[in-house]
């Protein structure tokens, strides 16, 4: 399928996507919370799409608190947009091949 990336395939690395698509750049903890994931396994999930260049990290302190970002880069931008396109031309195929509704089921 032109465009799928395994990547994405995970329903926490596409959360991850979807979420930073929306917004410039979240926190680990705005992950953390919107997600409702443990620390480690969005660290581990969080890691797989940097090594993929997909996402950026960005490390810095407010005052002495670290504070974590991510953000999505152009390149996973663009990976994420062709694979949702993949999957609604996927839907599309299903669609069509199911035919047209018959209703409800119930006469």
């Amino acid at each position: 399928m032109n465009g799928y990336q395994k990547a994405f395939e995970n329903r926490i690395r596409l959360g991850i996507m979807s979420a930073l698509s929306v917004n410039d750049r979240l926190s680990f903890n705005e992950l953390k919370e919107l997600l409702t994931l443990t620390d480690g396994n969005l660290a581990s999930h969080l890691k797989s799409l940097e090594k993929e260049g997909f996402v950026v990290v960005s490390k810095s302190f407010i005052g002495r608190i670290p504070h974590t970002t991510y953000s999505m880069t152009d390149s996973g931008r663009i990976a994420f947009m062709d694979h949702l396109k993949a999957l609604e031309a996927l839907i599309g195929l299903v669609n069509r091949s199911a035919g047209p509704s018959t209703g409800s089921g119930s006469d």
